[in-house]
């Protein structure tokens, strides 16, 4: 950030709120405080590896990996303070003596766990409709070693035809079981996602376009707006598309959200941080902090205890009743008929008439 010529916007206590706009594409922010281009972000750690290398040079060391252990290089210096003199440091200074046979430091491969075998079934069997723009869809079992599923396929679509270019002409995939983390990350328009079971973090992170619904398998006891159905930070940084999930989501729901919309029922922590864009229904309960400094941003909120103006911050956040503001009811009536129809959420048992009733327009202030 420093080569970038970043001027640092900072957090102003008690409130440990950032000032409006710090993580937006706003253009007139991008002029005033990033005044760096790409390049010198490129110098810098050319810089940073040739001083590493005159160093090591000096010290006689060839590799970094021959610096592991080398604590006969560091030298202790005398304390400024009185306690600081006190100190004695000499068992940080102690060479370690590997076990026989034995290296100071990993020497071998760590292959990752999950080898993309599902992202790469999706993408080898929806390849030929995606190159024609044909939709299709399809069935898989899911595991949750199964991790970034739907990644692969939609940067084929982006690389092929522009991440909005299969919108019309959608493939569709089903997915059972438990989802791996980051379950739609990178979500392109015209992939259509649906999960019956549940997913792990990052959900929809990054997501530009297309669909994702997620909803508990048939003859599940858990109550939807009780039960976390995906884990944490989901839809971070997404830009675009739809989200339904028939359960509770998990911490930072939705932050830097500029353009998706989603209809969940329940979120942890901190949901909608530097939220900039996009729509967020929460039919259910929201913890703590929902929101900081942010702008051009529109929730619904559940208010069935009655408390919700209690936990906004008046100052940045403006609360309103969605049964006085016709517009806004008829939007928040079709997101959730939208929501039960691909979740078959419980919440088609109750009126939406008179959930929206319960429900709290928040906007910015």
């Amino acid at each position: 950030m420093v080569a970038l010529g970043c001027k640092y916007l900072a957090y102003l206590p008690p409130e440990q709120t950032a000032a409006t706009g710090v993580a937006t594409q706003d253009d007139k922010l991008r002029k005033n405080h990033y005044h760096g281009l790409p390049f010198k972000v490129t110098n810098y750690f050319e810089f940073i590896a040739r001083e590493t290398r005159e160093l090591m040079a000096q010290l006689g060391v060839k590799r970094l990996v021959d610096l592991i252990g080398r604590t006969d290089l560091l030298k202790e210096l005398d304390g400024f303070t009185a306690k600081q003199q006190k100190l004695d440091l000499g068992k940080l200074l102690e060479t370690a003596e590997p076990h026989p046979g034995k290296a100071l430091y990993c020497t071998e491969n760590n292959p990752p766990f999950d080898n993309g075998v599902l992202n790469a079934q999706l993408l080898q069997q929806a390849k030929p409709y995606v190159d024609e723009k044909q939709s299709k869809t399809f069935w898989f079992d899911i595991r949750n070693t199964d991790r970034s599923v739907g990644a692969s396929l939609s940067g084929y679509i982006a690389q092929t035809h522009g991440d909005q270019g299969l919108a019309g002409d959608p493939i569709v995939a089903h997915f059972s079981g438990t989802a791996g983390q980051s379950f739609g990350v990178w979500n392109a328009g015209g992939v259509e996602l649906h999960l019956t079971g549940d997913a792990n973090d990052y959900v929809g992170k990054g997501m530009a376009g297309g669909l994702l619904a997620i909803r508990p398998p048939v003859g599940s006891a858990f109550r939807s707006h009780e039960a976390s159905i995906i884990g944490n930070t989901c839809l971070y940084g997404a830009t675009g598309g739809r989200l339904y999930a028939a359960g509770r989501a998990g911490e930072r729901f939705a932050v830097r959200n500029s353009g998706a919309i989603t209809v969940v029922e329940g979120i942890g922590d901190n949901g909608c941080e530097y939220m900039t864009g996009g729509i967020v229904c929460v039919l259910g309960k929201n913890r703590r902090q929902l929101w900081r400094r942010d702008d051009r941003r529109l929730a619904y909120v559940l208010d069935e205890d009655g408390d919700f103006r209690k936990r906004v911050n008046p100052e940045l956040v403006e609360v309103l009743d969605v049964d006085s503001l016709a517009i806004h009811e008829e939007h928040l009536r079709g997101l959730i008929t939208e929501h039960v129809q691909l979740t078959g959420s419980p919440t088609r048992r109750r009126d939406p008439c008179q959930l929206a009733g319960l429900l709290r327009k928040v906007c910015a202030g």
